[in-house]
C-alpha cells in the first residue's frame, strides 16, 4: 500500500486490534517486542493483533541530542529484553553481535555504550517490528465505537503528519496504550524561535549557524543536557564564548551509587506502588538526585578543568554564571538578549548572543488531551491526577471496559521515578503484555459462557452480553483464542 492510500479499507473493515499503540518511542517499541515474541511463541491462533502510529517518519529517539561521544546513563544491560528474558533476540549483546563488534564492546569494559550506539540499537530492534508500525501518522483523537452504553471498543483516530502524505483512517482496538512521550518544558514567558531553542533541538539548530556575529551562546538549566549542551558547543564553536546560566552554586552530581540504584530495580516498582502517598512523596524527594537536574561526576569534572584551564591563559570561554536567573528574552534579527538577574546582588543586566539553548527539562504529556469525552470516565485521586493499576491501566468508570494503558512520567506519582527512564522497561512492556493476554482470555470465557446459554435456550441471535460486536466481528484469523499455558 502506498503512502498515499488511505488504511482504512485495510484496518476499520476487519475485526478489531487487541492493541493499538499511539507513539513509538523506546516504551512502546520495548512493548512491540515483547507482543513479537509471545506471537512468535504461540503461533497464529494465539497471537496478538497490534497497530502502533508514530508521527515521524521512522524510527528516531532524542536525536538532537546525539552528541558525539555523550554516553548512556544506564547499563546496556537494561535494554528493550535483557530483563525480561536475557535470552530474547532483541537484546544489546544481540545486536552488537549481528554488527561484528561484540569482542570490540567488551575490551571496552564499559557498562555505558555511547548515545549514538544505542540509538542505532533502537533502530535495528525497530526495524525488526516494523510490520507493526504506520510512521507517519498522527494519532489525533480516541473515542468509543458506541454512541451509548458500554465501550468495549475504542477508535483512534489517525491522520498524517505534517510532513508526510495520505489520507485520514480509523483503528479500531480493544486496547489502547499511550506512550507519547515528553514535551520540552520552556520557561514562562520565553517564546522559542530561530535563534532560541529547546536543547532537544541542538544539533539540528547549531548545523544552521552560519552567521554569528555575537559570537556567544547562553545556555540556561543545570542539568545532564544543560552541561552536555554547554561543553558541545565550547568545543563546536571554538571562537565563541559559552554562558551557562542556573541558580544554583554548581552543577550537582548524579547519586550512581549501588544502593540508590536500586530505586530503577523492576522489585522497586512494586514498593512504590504499595507504598502510602506520603512515603511515595518522600521517596521521590530523597532519590530525585538520581535523574533530576542532576550531571554524571565525570563531565563535571571536565567543565571544570576547562574553566580552570581557560583562566590561567587568560582566554575564560566557558563562564559560569551561578546563582543567576534569566528573566526575560527578546529576539533580535540576528541573534537572541537575554536579561540575566544574580540572585545576590539582584542587578540585572543583559547578554546579545547567537543563541539561546534552553537545556529547561521535559513534562509528561497527559494522555486526557486524546481521549476527548472519554477522558472524564478516566478517574482521578484527590490532586487531580490519573488512577493507574499496576498493570498501568488507567482506572475507569463501568462505562469504559476497553483497555486504556499508559507508558511514560504520567505515571511516576504511581509507579515511581523509573516511569520516564529507560531502566525497566523490558519488564514493564511483559506485565503490559500479560494484562492483554488475561484481558482477552477474560472475554473468551465469556463469550463461550454466552454462547453455552444461548445454545441452551435455543436463541441463536442473542450476543455476547459482555463484549457482542467485538465477538460477533471476530474471525478465526485474528486469534483471540488463547491456548492453555
Amino acid at each position: 500500500m502506498s503512502a498515499g492510500q488511505s488504511d482504512a479499507g485495510r484496518y476499520d473493515e476487519q475485526p478489531p486490534h487487541d492493541l493499538v499503540g499511539i507513539g513509538f518511542g523506546p516504551a512502546n517499541l520495548a512493548l512491540a517486542i515483547a507482543i513479537e515474541e509471545h506471537n512468535a511463541r504461540r503461533g497464529p491462533g494465539g497471537a496478538l493483533r497490534t497497530a502502533f502510529t508514530e508521527r515521524q517518519p521512522e524510527f528516531g529517539w532524542h536525536q538532537g541530542m546525539l552528541l558525539d561521544g555523550a554516553t548512556m546513563q544506564v547499563s546496556f544491560l537494561k535494554d528493550l529484553a535483557t530483563m525480561r528474558d536475557p535470552g530474547s533476540r532483541f537484546t544489546f549483546l544481540r545486536y552488537l553481535h549481528e554488527r561484528g563488534r561484540l569482542a570490540d564492546f567488551i575490551n571496552q569494559k564499559s557498562f555505558f555504550p555511547t548515545r549514538v550506539e544505542f540509538h542505532d540499537y533502537f533502530r535495528w530492534c525497530a526495524a525488526m517490528v516494523t510490520d507493526q508500525v504506520r510512521y507517519g501518522r498522527e494519532a489525533h483523537a480516541v473515542r468509543a465505537v458506541a454512541a451509548d452504553g458500554p465501550a468495549d471498543i475504542l477508535e483512534v483516530a489517525t491522520r498524517p503528519a505534517p510532513d508526510a502524505s495520505g489520507a485520514a483512517s480509523i483503528l479500531r482496538a480493544r486496547n489502547i496504550v499511550v506512550g507519547t512521550g515528553l514535551l520540552p518544558r520552556v520557561p514562562e514567558g520565553v517564546t522559542t524561535g530561530a535563534h532560541v531553542w529547546h536543547s532537544r533541538d541542538l544539533l539540528f539548530r547549531a548545523a544552521d549557524l552560519t552567521d554569528r556575529p555575537h559570537r556567544r551562546f547562553v545556555v540556561v538549566g543545570a542539568g545532564q543536557s544543560a552541561a552536555e549542551t554547554a561543553e558541545f558547543l565550547h568545543r563546536a564553536f571554538p571562537d565563541a564564548e559559552v554562558c551557562a546560566v542556573f541558580s544554583r552554586y554548581g552543577y550537582s552530581p548524579a547519586d550512581d551509587s549501588p544502593f540508590a540504584n536500586r530505586i530503577f530495580d523492576p522489585a522497586a516498582v512494586d514498593d512504590f506502588y504499595e507504598a502510602p502517598d506520603d512515603v511515595k512523596r518522600t521517596l521521590l524527594d530523597y532519590h530525585a538526585n538520581t535523574n533530576y537536574a542532576v550531571v554524571d561526576g565525570d563531565l563535571i569534572e571536565q567543565l571544570y578543568r576547562t574553566v580552570y584551564q581557560e583562566k590561567v591563559a587568560g582566554t575564560e570561554r566557558l563562564r559560569i554564571l551561578n546563582t543567576t536567573a534569566l528573566t526575560a528574552v527578546e529576539q533580535l534579527p540576528d541573534g537572541a538578549r537575554v536579561v540575566l538577574r544574580p540572585l545576590i546582588s539582584g542587578e540585572a543586566y543583559t547578554l546579545d548572543c547567537d543563541a539561546v539553548v534552553l537545556a529547561t527539562g521535559y513534562r509528561p504529556s497527559d494522555p486526557r488531551d486524546l481521549l476527548g469525552p472519554l477522558a472524564d470516565e478516566c478517574l482521578t485521586d484527590g490532586q487531580g491526577r490519573l488512577v493507574i493499576g499496576r498493570d498501568h491501566r488507567i482506572a475507569t468508570t463501568s462505562r469504559v471496559r476497553a483497555g486504556i494503558y499508559v507508558q511514560g512520567a504520567v505515571t511516576e506519582h504511581s509507579h515511581g521515578i523509573t516511569s520516564s527512564l529507560l531502566s525497566t522497561l523490558a519488564v514493564r512492556a511483559g506485565e503490559i503484555c500479560d494484562a492483554l493476554l488475561l484481558d482477552r482470555a477474560g472475554r473468551d470465557v465469556a463469550a463461550d459462557a454466552g454462547t453455552s446459554r444461548n445454545a441452551a435456550s435455543g436463541d441463536p441471535a442473542a450476543g455476547d452480553p459482555v463484549n457482542g460486536d467485538a465477538v460477533a466481528g471476530a474471525s478465526a484469523s485474528d486469534g483471540l483464542a488463547v491456548p492453555a499455558a
